[in-house]
């Protein structure tokens, strides 16, 4: 498995399945989701750790976004930041 396939696989099973797969997400979120995979993945693995981190500083797009996931009662990127920061670190990416 790639680096960046184990980003997303991570990424999928905590924040985005969960709103791709619900039946209460709004169409807009899920919307949303979907253009966030499609960023990622056409960045390296070093890339998508740096949207990461991109989202959690927050741009005005990313908070409103991460405002409408709270409300819907989903996982943020922020959430996770933890758990990420261990799986992903520099150490992961040079090796």
């Amino acid at each position: 498995m790639s680096k960046e396939d184990e980003i997303m696989d991570y990424l999928q099973m905590n924040v985005f399945d969960p709103i791709l797969n619900s039946k209460t997400a709004a169409q807009d979120l899920k919307t949303g989701v979907r253009y966030t995979i499609m960023r990622m993945r056409q960045r390296d693995a070093k890339g998508m750790v740096n949207y990461y981190w991109s989202a959690i500083i927050g741009t005005e797009r990313s908070t409103g976004f991460a405002k409408k996931m709270r409300q819907g009662g989903f996982v943020r990127f922020e959430e996770i930041i933890e758990d990420f920061r261990e799986r992903f670190n520099n150490h992961w990416l040079e090796h």
